[in-house]
Protein backbone atom coordinates (compact mmCIF):
# COMPACT_ATOMS: atom_id res chain seq x y z
CA UNK A 1 0.00 0.00 0.00
CA UNK A 2 3.27 2.34 0.87
CA UNK A 3 4.59 1.56 -2.68
CA UNK A 4 1.33 2.29 -4.28
CA UNK A 5 0.57 5.09 -2.27
CA UNK A 6 4.12 7.16 -3.44
CA UNK A 7 3.86 5.82 -6.65
CA UNK A 8 0.35 7.19 -7.85
CA UNK A 9 0.19 10.58 -5.40
CA UNK A 10 2.15 12.71 -8.08
CA UNK A 11 1.44 11.02 -11.29
CA UNK A 12 -1.60 12.02 -13.58
CA UNK A 13 -3.48 8.10 -12.04
CA UNK A 14 -4.91 8.77 -8.81
CA UNK A 15 -3.42 7.83 -5.80
CA UNK A 16 -7.12 7.32 -4.37
CA UNK A 17 -8.55 5.48 -6.60
CA UNK A 18 -5.60 3.18 -6.75
CA UNK A 19 -5.72 2.66 -2.86
CA UNK A 20 -9.11 2.43 -3.46
CA UNK A 21 -8.75 -0.53 -5.80
CA UNK A 22 -6.02 -2.11 -3.68
CA UNK A 23 -7.24 -1.82 -0.16
CA UNK A 24 -10.77 -3.89 -1.84
CA UNK A 25 -7.97 -6.63 -3.26
CA UNK A 26 -6.69 -6.73 0.18
CA UNK A 27 -10.02 -6.34 2.26
CA UNK A 28 -8.23 -3.47 4.04
CA UNK A 29 -11.20 -0.48 3.26
CA UNK A 30 -12.56 -0.74 6.58
CA UNK A 31 -11.64 1.98 8.88
CA UNK A 32 -8.55 1.19 10.27
CA UNK A 33 -7.49 0.81 6.67
CA UNK A 34 -8.72 4.39 5.56
CA UNK A 35 -6.72 5.65 8.51
CA UNK A 36 -3.37 3.72 7.36
CA UNK A 37 -4.26 5.64 3.93
CA UNK A 38 -3.70 8.89 5.59
CA UNK A 39 -0.68 7.67 7.42
CA UNK A 40 1.36 7.01 4.50
CA UNK A 41 0.20 10.17 2.39
CA UNK A 42 1.57 12.07 4.84
CA UNK A 43 4.80 10.65 4.39
CA UNK A 44 4.47 10.91 0.15
CA UNK A 45 3.75 14.87 1.41
CA UNK A 46 7.22 14.27 3.13
CA UNK A 47 9.12 13.41 0.33
CA UNK A 48 7.66 16.18 -1.45
CA UNK A 49 8.89 18.87 1.04
CA UNK A 50 12.32 17.31 0.57
CA UNK A 51 12.93 17.63 -2.96
CA UNK A 52 11.98 21.24 -2.88
CA UNK A 53 13.67 21.85 0.59
CA UNK A 54 15.46 24.81 -1.09
CA UNK A 55 12.71 26.86 -2.03
CA UNK A 56 10.42 25.96 0.41
CA UNK A 57 13.07 27.59 3.07
CA UNK A 58 13.67 30.70 0.62
CA UNK A 59 10.21 31.07 0.38
CA UNK A 60 9.24 30.92 3.78
CA UNK A 61 12.03 32.70 5.04
CA UNK A 62 11.40 35.32 2.66
CA UNK A 63 7.58 36.14 2.94
CA UNK A 64 6.72 39.71 3.32
CA UNK A 65 9.92 40.33 1.79
CA UNK A 66 10.86 38.76 -1.40
CA UNK A 67 7.88 39.64 -3.84
CA UNK A 68 8.77 36.09 -5.64
CA UNK A 69 8.31 34.42 -2.34
CA UNK A 70 5.19 36.04 -1.10
CA UNK A 71 3.42 35.79 -4.84
CA UNK A 72 4.18 32.05 -4.62
CA UNK A 73 3.05 31.40 -1.22
CA UNK A 74 -0.48 33.91 -2.21
CA UNK A 75 -0.94 31.62 -5.21
CA UNK A 76 -0.41 27.82 -3.79
CA UNK A 77 -3.05 29.70 -0.52
CA UNK A 78 -5.79 30.64 -3.35
CA UNK A 79 -5.23 27.51 -5.37
CA UNK A 80 -5.99 25.28 -2.14
CA UNK A 81 -9.49 27.24 -1.58
CA UNK A 82 -11.84 25.67 -4.15
CA UNK A 83 -10.83 22.07 -3.19
CA UNK A 84 -10.92 22.75 0.99
CA UNK A 85 -14.38 24.34 0.69
CA UNK A 86 -16.27 21.85 -1.92
CA UNK A 87 -14.32 19.31 0.24
CA UNK A 88 -15.67 20.71 3.62
CA UNK A 89 -19.33 20.80 2.16
CA UNK A 90 -19.36 17.73 -0.59
CA UNK A 91 -16.45 15.14 1.01
CA UNK A 92 -18.43 12.96 3.35
CA UNK A 93 -21.29 12.64 0.12
CA UNK A 94 -18.83 11.66 -2.13
CA UNK A 95 -17.20 9.52 -0.14
CA UNK A 96 -20.33 7.90 0.98
CA UNK A 97 -21.45 7.15 -2.47
CA UNK A 98 -18.24 6.91 -4.99
CA UNK A 99 -15.60 5.31 -3.19
CA UNK A 100 -16.38 2.03 -5.19
CA UNK A 101 -14.28 0.49 -8.06
CA UNK A 102 -16.68 1.00 -10.36
CA UNK A 103 -16.83 4.70 -10.21
CA UNK A 104 -12.88 4.49 -9.82
CA UNK A 105 -12.58 2.62 -12.94
CA UNK A 106 -15.30 4.84 -14.74
CA UNK A 107 -12.82 7.87 -13.56
CA UNK A 108 -10.01 6.37 -14.81
CA UNK A 109 -11.38 5.84 -18.50
CA UNK A 110 -12.95 8.93 -18.56
CA UNK A 111 -9.81 10.86 -17.57
CA UNK A 112 -7.33 9.38 -19.81
CA UNK A 113 -9.68 10.33 -22.14
CA UNK A 114 -9.46 14.10 -21.05
CA UNK A 115 -5.84 13.78 -21.13
CA UNK A 116 -5.54 12.64 -24.91
CA UNK A 117 -7.93 15.41 -26.10
CA UNK A 118 -5.67 17.72 -23.89
CA UNK A 119 -2.57 16.86 -24.66
CA UNK A 120 -4.26 16.71 -29.17
CA UNK A 121 -4.67 20.48 -28.40
CA UNK A 122 -2.41 23.17 -29.13
CA UNK A 123 -1.32 25.22 -26.17
CA UNK A 124 -0.82 28.39 -26.51
CA UNK A 125 1.64 29.14 -23.76
CA UNK A 126 1.98 31.97 -21.70
CA UNK A 127 3.12 31.38 -18.10
CA UNK A 128 6.90 29.82 -18.89
CA UNK A 129 8.19 30.25 -14.71
CA UNK A 130 6.41 29.77 -12.05
CA UNK A 131 6.63 32.96 -10.70
CA UNK A 132 4.76 34.38 -13.66
CA UNK A 133 1.76 33.15 -12.25
CA UNK A 134 -1.54 35.75 -11.97
CA UNK A 135 -3.79 35.14 -8.94
CA UNK A 136 -6.25 34.20 -11.39
CA UNK A 137 -3.97 31.72 -13.07
CA UNK A 138 -4.01 29.98 -9.41
CA UNK A 139 -7.31 30.28 -9.35
CA UNK A 140 -8.12 28.57 -12.28
CA UNK A 141 -5.91 25.95 -11.02
CA UNK A 142 -7.26 25.64 -8.03
CA UNK A 143 -10.85 25.04 -9.51
CA UNK A 144 -9.21 22.08 -11.67
CA UNK A 145 -7.58 20.52 -8.46
CA UNK A 146 -11.27 20.51 -7.17
CA UNK A 147 -12.07 17.81 -9.64
CA UNK A 148 -9.71 15.46 -7.50
CA UNK A 149 -13.06 14.69 -4.83
CA UNK A 150 -14.06 12.88 -7.18
CA UNK A 151 -12.08 9.68 -6.71
CA UNK A 152 -10.24 8.16 -9.31
CA UNK A 153 -9.58 11.49 -11.34
CA UNK A 154 -6.09 12.43 -10.21
CA UNK A 155 -5.53 15.62 -8.44
CA UNK A 156 -2.10 16.03 -9.68
CA UNK A 157 -3.57 14.90 -13.32
CA UNK A 158 -6.41 17.23 -12.80
CA UNK A 159 -3.87 20.50 -11.97
CA UNK A 160 -1.46 19.51 -14.37
CA UNK A 161 -3.73 19.21 -17.66
CA UNK A 162 -5.69 22.01 -15.62
CA UNK A 163 -2.53 24.30 -15.34
CA UNK A 164 -1.96 23.68 -19.34
CA UNK A 165 -5.34 24.18 -20.67
CA UNK A 166 -4.75 27.61 -19.08
CA UNK A 167 -2.22 28.52 -20.70
CA UNK A 168 0.73 27.46 -18.32
CA UNK A 169 3.98 25.28 -19.91
CA UNK A 170 4.28 21.79 -18.59
CA UNK A 171 6.97 22.00 -16.62
CA UNK A 172 5.41 25.19 -14.51
CA UNK A 173 1.92 23.41 -14.48
CA UNK A 174 3.99 20.51 -12.87
CA UNK A 175 6.34 22.42 -10.44
CA UNK A 176 3.13 24.20 -9.57
CA UNK A 177 1.23 21.17 -8.47
CA UNK A 178 3.94 19.65 -6.38
CA UNK A 179 4.02 23.34 -4.40
CA UNK A 180 -0.03 22.61 -3.97
CA UNK A 181 -0.11 19.11 -3.12
CA UNK A 182 2.09 20.03 0.59
CA UNK A 183 -1.03 21.89 1.98
CA UNK A 184 -3.31 20.56 0.42
CA UNK A 185 -2.23 17.09 1.82
CA UNK A 186 -1.25 18.11 4.77
CA UNK A 187 -4.22 19.96 6.11
CA UNK A 188 -6.27 16.77 4.44
CA UNK A 189 -4.25 14.30 6.42
CA UNK A 190 -4.12 16.60 9.97
CA UNK A 191 -8.03 17.11 9.63
CA UNK A 192 -8.42 13.31 8.76
CA UNK A 193 -6.71 12.23 11.52
CA UNK A 194 -7.68 14.26 14.15
CA UNK A 195 -11.58 13.06 13.13
CA UNK A 196 -10.00 9.12 13.34
CA UNK A 197 -8.09 9.96 16.50
CA UNK A 198 -10.37 7.27 18.37
CA UNK A 199 -8.59 4.49 15.64
CA UNK A 200 -5.01 5.67 16.50
CA UNK A 201 -3.57 2.74 18.39
CA UNK A 202 0.28 1.97 19.43
CA UNK A 203 -0.12 -1.24 18.01
CA UNK A 204 -0.07 -0.33 14.28
CA UNK A 205 3.34 1.24 14.59
CA UNK A 206 5.05 -1.11 12.96
CA UNK A 207 2.68 -0.88 10.05
CA UNK A 208 2.70 2.51 9.75
CA UNK A 209 6.43 2.57 10.09
CA UNK A 210 6.82 0.18 6.85
CA UNK A 211 3.89 1.91 5.00
CA UNK A 212 5.16 5.45 5.51
CA UNK A 213 9.39 4.59 4.48
CA UNK A 214 7.82 2.72 1.69
CA UNK A 215 5.68 5.74 0.88
CA UNK A 216 8.63 8.29 1.18
CA UNK A 217 10.92 6.42 -0.75
CA UNK A 218 8.63 5.75 -3.85
CA UNK A 219 7.29 9.10 -4.30
CA UNK A 220 10.67 10.63 -3.66
CA UNK A 221 12.18 8.63 -6.84
CA UNK A 222 8.48 9.10 -8.61
CA UNK A 223 9.10 12.52 -8.08
CA UNK A 224 12.42 12.72 -9.40
CA UNK A 225 11.64 10.57 -12.16
CA UNK A 226 8.52 12.87 -12.93
CA UNK A 227 10.79 16.33 -13.27
CA UNK A 228 12.92 14.46 -16.24
CA UNK A 229 10.50 12.90 -17.57
CA UNK A 230 8.30 15.86 -18.46
CA UNK A 231 10.93 17.43 -20.03
CA UNK A 232 11.00 15.71 -23.37
CA UNK A 233 7.61 13.58 -23.02
CA UNK A 234 3.62 14.02 -23.37
CA UNK A 235 1.15 12.28 -20.71
CA UNK A 236 -0.17 10.13 -23.14
CA UNK A 237 1.01 6.84 -21.74
CA UNK A 238 -0.18 7.76 -18.75
CA UNK A 239 -3.74 8.25 -20.18
CA UNK A 240 -3.62 4.84 -21.98
CA UNK A 241 -2.71 3.13 -19.07
CA UNK A 242 -5.79 4.80 -17.24
CA UNK A 243 -8.14 3.82 -19.83
CA UNK A 244 -6.70 -0.11 -20.43
CA UNK A 245 -6.31 -0.63 -16.45
CA UNK A 246 -10.13 1.17 -16.08
CA UNK A 247 -11.21 -1.23 -18.57
CA UNK A 248 -9.97 -4.10 -16.76
CA UNK A 249 -11.20 -3.24 -13.47
CA UNK A 250 -14.99 -2.90 -14.92
CA UNK A 251 -14.39 -5.89 -16.94
CA UNK A 252 -13.42 -8.07 -13.79
CA UNK A 253 -15.52 -6.72 -11.76
CA UNK A 254 -19.24 -6.77 -14.16
CA UNK A 255 -17.99 -10.70 -14.68
CA UNK A 256 -17.46 -11.28 -11.16
CA UNK A 257 -13.74 -12.62 -11.89
CA UNK A 258 -12.52 -9.98 -9.15
CA UNK A 259 -14.90 -9.52 -5.85
CA UNK A 260 -14.19 -5.44 -5.48
CA UNK A 261 -15.40 -5.55 -1.51
CA UNK A 262 -16.16 -2.07 -0.55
Amino acid sequence: MGIVEGLTEFLPVSSTGHLILAGALLHFNDARGKLFEIVIQSAAILAVVWEFRGRIAATLSGAGRDPRATRLLRNVAIAFMPLALLGLAFGKMLKANLFNAPTVATTFILGGLVILWAERRTHAIRVHNIDEMSALDALKVGIAQAFALIPGTSRSGATIIGGMLFGLSRQVATEFTFYLAIPTLAIASIYSLYKERALLSMDDLGMWAVGMIAAFVSAFLCVRWLLRYISTHTFVPFAWYRIAFGIVVLATWWSGTVVWAD
